[in-house]
């Protein structure tokens, strides 16, 4: 009887080990599995991690060359620009130059001034006109004074039929005569300082720079 019930015994102890074997055994395979599956996650997680973070290095990389390189072409463009305008303003300066050169000849500009108070004088159409010249150029300028006057009555008569009689004044308080650096030309003043005509030379010059300076440039700089 006592060797039935130690073999029955025995028996349930190796189903108790047996299963205690097994269920050690799933818990071991599914640790392990879940282990893996884990570290599979962890690292698909990291990859991707690094993938966004090199394509965001890229994304950083491609705006900073675009910024690099805008900022060269802009750089480009403004020293273009620069030189291009250096090159207008040595143009304008040796004009200049040319032109002053018209104040030296004692024959040609005395009649350079009785054109430029004839044209001053049909502008601005008053009887009571003060023109101011520079101080080396007063007796110049009064020399041909009333030639020009009388060119303007003949003009006048002739294109509009208007017989005027205006008069004229050189001005010879140097105090009020154009600065020495101007290269030549006059300025007519009326109706007490209200009317002003700019006949200067370097006035001049800058209308016709300012009228031909898209056709200097576009022959300058066929290419822009």
């Amino acid at each position: 009887m006592e060797a039935g019930s130690a073999s029955q015994i025995r028996q349930m102890v190796n189903f108790i080990l047996q299963e205690a074997h097994e269920k050690a055994v799933e818990i071991k395979l599914k640790t392990e599995h879940d282990f893996n599956l884990e570290k599979q996650m962890l690292v698909h997680n990291a990859k991707l991690k690094i993938q966004e973070e090199y394509v965001q290095k890229d994304k950083d990389r491609a705006v900073q060359d675009r910024i690099a390189r805008s900022g060269m072409v802009g750089t480009s463009r403004v020293q273009k620009m620069t030189s291009r305008d250096q090159l207008l303003q040595t143009l304008l300066a040796d004009t200049t130059a040319t032109i002053d050169k018209v104040s030296h000849s004692a024959d040609a500009y005395p009649k350079l001034l009785r054109t430029l108070l004839v044209q001053g004088l049909i502008k601005i159409e008053e009887d009571d006109v003060t023109v101011h010249v520079r101080t080396a150029d007063v007796a110049a300028m009064k020399s041909v004074a009333a030639d020009a006057v009388a060119d303007y009555k003949a003009q006048m008569q002739k294109e509009a039929n208007l017989a005027v009689t205006p008069t004229v004044t050189v001005n010879e308080d140097p105090a009020k005569c154009l600065s020495a650096a101007s290269p030549g030309g006059l300025v007519l003043v009326a109706a007490a300082g209200r009317i002003v005509c700019d006949n200067q030379l370097a006035a001049r010059l800058s209308i016709v720079y300012q009228d031909l300076l898209p056709k200097v440039r576009a022959l300058l700089f066929p290419s822009a």
